[in-house]
C-alpha cells in the first residue's frame, strides 16, 4: 500500500491484527471446547445443557468467521479506495463493535441457562449480527461503486 493514503494503511493494520487475534481466541475457545468434552464434563455433556453446548459451539464458530471477515477486509481495503472515509469509518466500526458483540452474546447466553432458555447475556448476540450487516452492506456496496467505476 505504498503511497497511498495513512488512515487507510493503519485501518488495514488495525482490522488485519484484530481478526488473526480474533481467530486465535476462537481457536482458544474451540480447544476449550474439545477438552470439556474430551473429558466428558456434564456442565458441558448432559442433556441439560445441550443450549449450553450449541451456544458455545456457536461462539466459537462465529468467532473464527468473523475473525476471517476482517482479514479479508483488511486485505480488500486498498480495492475499496472508491468507499467514502465515512464509509469506510462506519464498517470499520460497525465491523469491529459485531465482530465482539456477536460471538460474547452467544458465549454469555450459555453461561446461565435456565431451563433450556439462555441467558441475558444472548441479547447482545442480535445486536452484533445488525453491527456486522451493517457493515458488510457497507463493504458490498463499496465494492460495488468500484466495479462500476
Amino acid at each position: 500500500m505504498t503511497g497511498s493514503d495513512p488512515t487507510l494503511e493503519q485501518t488495514a493494520a488495525k482490522h488485519l491484527a484484530f481478526g488473526w487475534w480474533l481467530v486465535v481466541a476462537s481457536i482458544a475457545l474451540g480447544t476449550a471446547l474439545e477438552a470439556l468434552h474430551a473429558l466428558k464434563l456434564g456442565v458441558y455433556l448432559d442433556v441439560a445443557n445441550e443450549t449450553r453446548r450449541l451456544l458455545w459451539t456457536l461462539a466459537h464458530a462465529h468467532g473464527a468467521l468473523l475473525g476471517l471477515v476482517h482479514v479479508a477486509f483488511a486485505t480488500s481495503l486498498p480495492k475499496l479506495a472508491a468507499l467514502s472515509p465515512g464509509g469506510r469509518t462506519l464498517a470499520s466500526r460497525a465491523l469491529g463493535a459485531g465482530s465482539l458483540l456477536l460471538p460474547a452474546g452467544f458465549f454469555l447466553g450459555g453461561v446461565f441457562v435456565y431451563e433450556g432458555d439462555p441467558g441475558l447475556g444472548v441479547l447482545l448476540a442480535p445486536v452484533g449480527a445488525a453491527l456486522v450487516l451493517v457493515a458488510v452492506v457497507v463493504i458490498a456496496l463499496g465494492a460495488r461503486r468500484r466495479g462500476r467505476a
